[in-house]
């Protein structure tokens, strides 16, 4: 952590700006300035003297010094910006004098001055990117097999937040005759380990509470905005409702990124030429959202909603409230399943529906079976075969044009990796702890080896949640002129739904989940940014 990306060097215009945001302090040698699991933790200026970041001692290892800062610099990364508890220590090595900037101080540096806003932006970004790839990544340690469905659930919760850990594959000789030394057997996995706390049958939710990540109201007061849903739509809402002005919070019920965070490799995206991946979009975007002020929370999955005059209450599946005076709903769609015997056994440990490094790293070089028709399943073909795995497309339809863009199916074509079956379903899957064949049936009839299953066959919108909604037949939201039902709370408005406003006042839908959205990432972006609109046009009728 000593290169110039972690430890920016600041001029003297750029260092006097800074520290007017701090409160000045001085500090003795060995003084704790940020103890591991503090929550809003300050961002720390060292005028004078130096910090130690430190990884306490775990029950395995002892007390781990990560990075020495010295003066005309400052310690804090990427997890102040949300509430994550701190995972390292800093402690002043030498005596000096040192400013405290807090969580509200360092949002309006961040709003005021662009400059300082991008170089604590990308320091804090790198700092997280280099933690994680030391001995940092100890303090969050996940134990299972690579073909659990519950080890890849908290692998894939803590890649979409970019969390620093460490993974350790069960399924390895050695890892596994030293479990029960642990006092581990394989019935306790997946087991977390946090900041050498053990957590048996871990659940991306139970680590999320003890990250800090889980959702929390600090303050009590009503969000001016939740979005509920992290996909491009939410990501896109969330940040022009944020750096507009309205206290905005993001609820996802696994992680930000929604359905495009699965797709490895975007191409027709605006202003991205040589294409881009949807996790790297995503990320990026969760990125801004912080830098905005956004407070996101995952997992957090909606229950239901209560309307009311102002404001809304949204219930978590938990039973957490969450108060705000307007709801986007960017819930996007839900993946649909093969009616299969044993797909609920196989899903995590051979069966997918996102194409990732994630996933790829459990399939490299071996061969995979991808269903679906539509540009998800020809990139996911083509990213699986450039990194080594024989591909099989299996697409029930006579040709791929039905779905699919003519740029992908002409690089399909020309692959010699990848076999297009067209006419052909998967009927059987084959395995005892893990997919290991699948059965094709159709225009091709046969049973192949098949380490991993990726299926792209689409998906129904997430709406069992909020049923009081009026939707079309197969469940998607309708919004401002596509309202046919308008119930009793309309009748003081003397209005009609705005654009993107559902059949419930200050209820917004927008992206996939939304009824004649186009489902794709461009006009899901769209449609977030442009909802925020109409709730600003809504929280004004309730102001006046």
């Amino acid at each position: 952590m000593d290169s110039d990306r972690v430890v920016p060097e600041l001029t003297d215009a750029q260092w006097d700006r800074l520290v007017r945001y701090g409160v000045p302090a001085d500090v003795a040698a060995g003084e704790i300035l940020v103890r591991s699991g503090d929550r809003w933790y300050d961002l720390i200026l060292i005028e004078s003297g130096e910090v130690e970041v430190v990884r306490d001692a775990l029950p395995w290892v002892g007390e781990t010094v990560i990075a020495a800062i010295g003066e005309r610099t400052f310690f804090g990364e990427l997890g102040l910006l949300n509430g994550q508890r701190a995972f390292l220590t800093a402690r002043a090595s030498k005596p000096g004098r040192m400013l405290r900037v807090d969580h509200a101080a360092l949002q309006r540096l961040m709003a005021e001055d662009d400059e300082l806003c991008d170089i604590l932006l990308r320091t804090m970004w790198a700092r997280r990117e280099a933690l994680r790839k030391g001995p940092a990544a100890l303090t969050l340690k996940i134990i299972g097999t690579s073909r659990s469905a519950g080890s890849h659930a908290l692998r894939r919760y803590a890649e979409r937040l970019e969390l620093a850990y460490t993974w350790v594959d069960a399924d390895d000789p050695a890892t596994s005759a030293s479990l029960t030394g642990h006092g581990f057997t394989a019935d306790d996995l997946p087991v977390a380990i946090v900041q050498g706390e053990n957590v048996l049958g871990a659940t991306p939710g139970q680590v999320a509470e003890m990250l800090g990540l889980a959702y929390v109201n600090d303050d009590e007061r009503a969000a001016d905005l939740a979005v509920v849903g992290g996909g491009p739509a939410g990501l896109a809402a969330a940040i022009y409702g944020a750096s507009e002005g309205l206290r905005t919070v993001l609820l996802d019920s696994i992680a930000p990124g929604g359905q495009s965070a699965a797709t490895s490799r975007i191409e027709n995206y605006l202003g991205f030429p040589f294409g881009v991946s949807g996790d790297a979009l995503t990320g990026q975007a969760s990125l801004q959202a912080l830098k905005f002020g956004v407070r996101v929370f995952a997992p957090c999955e909606a229950a239901g909603l209560e309307w009311s005059p102002d404001p809304l209450t949204l219930s978590l599946s938990d039973g957490t409230l969450v108060r705000a005076r307007a709801v986007i709903v960017t819930t996007g769609a839900q993946y649909r399943t093969l009616e299969l015997d044993r797909w609920a056994q196989f899903e995590g440990a051979g069966i997918f529906h996102a194409a990732t490094a994630l996933e790829l790293r459990q399939v490299t070089g071996a061969p995979v079976v991808v269903v679906g028709g539509a540009n998800s399943a020809g990139q996911a073909a083509l990213y699986l075969a450039a990194n080594g795995c024989p591909v099989r497309l299996v697409v029930r339809s006579e040709n791929l044009s039905t779905q699919m863009s003519s740029y992908l199916i002409e690089r399909l074509s020309e692959d010699p990796r990848i076999e297009v079956h067209t006419r052909t379903s998967v009927t059987e899957l084959h395995g005892d702890a893990a997919l290991e064949q699948v059965t094709l049936a159709g225009g091709t009839n046969a049973t192949v080896d098949c380490r991993g299953l990726f299926c792209f066959i689409g998906a129904q919108p997430a709406t069992d949640w909020i049923t009081q909604l009026d939707r079309d037949e197969h469940g998607f939201v309708r919004t401002g002129t596509d309202i046919q039902l308008l119930g009793p709370m309309w009748e003081g408005l003397h209005r009609s739904p705005l654009p993107f406003e559902t059949s419930l006042p200050r209820v917004f839908a927008a992206g996939d989940v939304r009824r004649g959205s186009m489902k794709r990432v461009a006009a899901a972006v769209g449609e977030g940014s442009s909802a925020v609109a109409s709730v600003h046009r809504a929280l004004a009728e309730v102001s006046e």
